[in-house]
């Protein structure tokens, strides 16, 4: 399993060739706010770890291991900025929230989560009336 610091890059790297079909280390440094040296040093190690393929000065390339994981780290992440949006945490907090809960939570809470986050979805009065309880709790 990846450590919590090997999720992040992986999911900017998953992103990254998702939006322009390659991950460069500037651009992963740049959206982690990290040293391309840094990123340098992840992606061989995420190499040695059977996540993808790096080559100098050529980029990484995610294996189906790789972006196996990236891939449900990405839903992961997207399911929790929902869920936070969908309780009412600020727009302004969410972001560094989901940073906290990704890397922290079991298969089985976010499992938990999403059907709820569902069950919002398919049943908007009850997801109006949560709403509601919570506007008159603040």
């Amino acid at each position: 399993m990846p450590t919590p610091s090997m999720e992040d890059y992986l999911e900017k790297i998953y992103l990254s060739i998702q939006q322009k079909g390659y991950a460069r280390s500037v651009d992963i440094a740049s959206s982690l706010n990290v040293l391309p040296s840094s990123v340098t040093k992840m992606m061989q190690k995420l190499d040695e770890e059977g996540f993808g393929i790096y080559e100098k000065y050529r980029g990484f390339v995610l294996t189906d291991k790789g972006n196996n994981i990236a891939k449900k780290l990405v839903e992961k992440h997207e399911m929790l900025e929902d869920f936070l949006k969908m309780i009412g945490v600020q727009n302004k907090n969410i972001y560094e929230e989901v940073e906290k809960l990704e890397h922290y939570i079991s298969k089985e809470t976010a499992f938990c989560l999403s059907t709820l986050l569902e069950f919002f979805e398919e049943n908007a009065s009850v997801k109006e009336e949560y709403i509601r309880f919570r506007k008159s709790k603040q």
